[in-house]
């Protein structure tokens, strides 16, 4: 009879240790439980009393700061940062290096030459792109150009000869007679019975000419 209610014993002790040890406060917290813990935490509230920049630096009411990537400066407020907002200066067109390092865009290099038709020059170079004309690169970067003004000329036959402007009279002034070419200033016979000569300055006038005794075979 006693070992028998030993043996009953034995086996109810056990039962009596596994459910102490089964216990929820020695075991860890699962993730969710870990996860609704963590909102409950309680950060700083600056408002009112300072500001945060993007990498979390705290500044007083009244201090100046850059916040973020920002360039200009702000001030720190009640109602948060007060950012300056300046009018920047327009950047040369023709600007060709643009610095960002300050709170409006700089430009650090402009263009210091000319480009025409497809060619370079320096400011202040002159150059003449064809024998007619005589240009020159502005210090504005901009070309300016002169076209020569070529006198008429006193033929009815002008010349342009290789890097000349203006066309010539390799044979002097001279008109048409019919479609004969005389030189001017003096008459001449074009015909048996023709004499013709130039009006004097009016190149452009057919000759004037005068019908003399024809000098042809006569008939027996």
């Amino acid at each position: 009879m006693a070992l028998h209610e030993a043996c009953i014993l034995l086996l109810v002790i056990p039962g009596l240790v596994t459910s102490a040890a089964i216990s929820h406060e020695d075991y860890p917290a699962d993730e969710g439980d870990q996860t609704s813990n963590n909102d409950n935490l309680i950060f700083d509230d600056y408002r009112g009393k300072g500001c945060v920049d993007d990498s979390g630096f705290v500044y007083k009411l009244g201090e100046r700061f850059f916040p973020g990537h920002s360039n200009c400066p702000c001030v720190c407020a009640l109602d948060g940062p007060v950012c300056d907002q300046p009018e920047c200066p327009k950047i040369h067109p023709k600007c060709t290096k643009v610095e960002h390092n300050g709170c409006c865009p700089e430009c650090k290099e402009v263009k210091n030459f000319c480009e025409y038709h497809g060619k370079i020059y320096k400011i202040l170079e002159e150059f003449k792109p064809s024998p007619c004309e005589w240009c020159r690169c502005e210090p504005s970067n901009e070309v300016h150009c002169v076209v020569a003004d070529c006198a008429v000329p006193e033929c009815v036959n002008p010349v342009y000869e290789p890097e000349q402007c203006c066309p010539v009279c390799k044979n002097g002034p001279n008109c048409f007679a019919g479609t004969t070419i005389i030189p001017a200033g003096i008459e001449v016979k074009v015909d048996e019975c023709n004499i013709c000569h130039c009006h004097n300055g009016d190149w452009w006038k057919p000759a004037q000419c005068s019908k003399r005794e024809c000098q042809g075979k006569q008939t027996v």
